[in-house]
C-alpha cells in the first residue's frame, strides 16, 4: 500500500516562493481557514465577556452629562425587536477582530511572502511586531477621543430637544471610529515596507512630504464618522507625526543601502556592463586544467 503525503512548501527548497496557480489558491484557502477560525474563537470570548465589554464600549457615552438619566444612570434606546440579538453579534464581531488581529495579519503577511526574496521574508516579526501595537494604540486612541466628539456633535441639538440614541447607532459609531484610527495607523508602516521593499524611496518620500501632510488631514476629515474639528486633528497630528518617524527610518535605510553599494567591487560598473569573472583558484578552475 503506497501512502501519499501532502506536500510541504518549504522555503529552502523553492527560495523564491514560486507555486502554481492550484498551489496558490490551495494556499489562500488554507489561510483563509486559519483566519476564520481565529474569528469565531474570538467572537465566542466576545459572546461570554458582553457584559464587562459593553460596559468598556458605552463608557465615553455615559461620561456626558446629556447622557445622565434623572435616576443617575445612562441608557441608550432599542427600538426594533431584533436590536439586543444584534448588538450582541456586532460587540463579539468587534471582540473577534481585534482579538483576531495577530493571526490575521500574520495570515496576510505569510500569504505575501512567498512572492519576496529570502530576505524580505526576515521582516515578519518585525512587521507583525509593529503593526498590531499600530492597530491597538489607533484602537485606543479612538477610544478615549470618543467622548469629545460626541460632546461636539451632541452639542448642536436644541436645548429643548429629547435626544434618544438609539443603542445600533451609537455602536455603529464606536465601531468605524476604533477601526478607522486603526488602519489608519497602518498607513505609515506601509510606506516604510515599501521603501525596505525597494519600492519607494526617501527621496521621493521626502518630495511628497507637503502632499502627505496634506493628504493626512484630508483623509482624517472624511475618515473619521463624527466629522468634528477634533476627532480630525487628533488622528491627523499622531498619523503625519507616524509618517515623519517612517520616513526617518527610510532615510537611514536608503543612507545605509547607498553605502553598501558603494563598497561593492562592481559599484563602479553600469547597468549594461557585464561584472569581470574571477578567475581565482577557489572555485576549481585549477582541478579543471589538471
Amino acid at each position: 500500500m503506497v501512502t501519499i503525503k501532502p506536500r510541504r512548501r518549504s522555503a529552502d527548497n523553492n527560495p523564491e516562493g514560486r507555486m502554481p496557480l492550484v498551489e496558490h489558491i490551495r494556499e489562500l484557502r488554507s489561510r483563509l481557514l486559519r483566519t476564520v477560525i481565529g474569528l469565531v474563537l474570538g467572537v465566542i470570548v466576545g459572546f461570554v465577556f458582553f457584559e464587562p465589554i459593553w460596559a468598556v464600549l458605552q463608557d465615553p457615552y455615559c461620561q456626558l452629562p446629556i447622557a445622565q438619566d434623572p435616576d443617575g444612570g445612562c441608557k441608550l434606546g432599542i427600538f426594533r425587536i431584533f436590536a439586543s440579538f444584534l448588538i450582541r453579534l456586532k460587540v463579539a464581531l468587534i471582540v473577534g477582530v481585534v482579538l483576531s488581529s495577530p493571526i490575521w495579519l500574520y495570515q496576510l503577511w505569510a500569504f505575501v511572502t512567498p512572492g519576496l526574496h529570502r530576505n524580505e521574508r526576515r521582516w515578519t516579526v518585525a512587521f507583525l511586531g509593529t503593526a498590531i501595537p499600530l492597530f491597538f494604540g489607533g484602537a485606543a486612541l479612538a477610544y478615549f477621543v470618543l467622548d469629545k466628539g460626541l460632546a461636539i456633535l451632541l452639542s448642536f441639538a436644541p436645548q429643548d430637544a429629547n435626544l434618544l440614541i438609539g443603542i445600533d447607532d451609537y455602536l455603529s459609531f464606536v465601531t468605524r471610529m476604533l477601526i478607522v484610527f486603526g488602519v489608519s495607523f497602518e498607513l505609515p508602516l506601509l510606506v516604510l515596507m515599501l521603501n525596505l521593499a525597494g519600492i519607494l524611496s526617501y527621496e521621493r518620500i521626502a518630495r511628497w512630504r507637503r502632499m502627505i501632510i496634506f493628504g493626512a488631514f484630508v483623509f482624517a476629515a472624511v475618515a473619521t464618522p463624527s466629522g468634528d474639528p477634533f476627532s480630525m486633528l487628533a488622528l491627523g497630528v499622531p498619523m503625519i507625526i507616524l509618517f515623519e518617524i517612517a520616513g526617518q527610518i527610510a532615510r537611514i535605510h536608503d543612507r545605509r543601502k547607498a553605502a553598501r553599494e558603494a563598497a561593492s567591487p562592481y559599484a563602479e560598473l553600469s547597468d549594461d556592463e557585464a561584472s569581470p569573472l574571477d578567475l581565482d583558484e577557489s572555485y576549481g578552475l585549477e582541478d579543471d586544467r589538471r
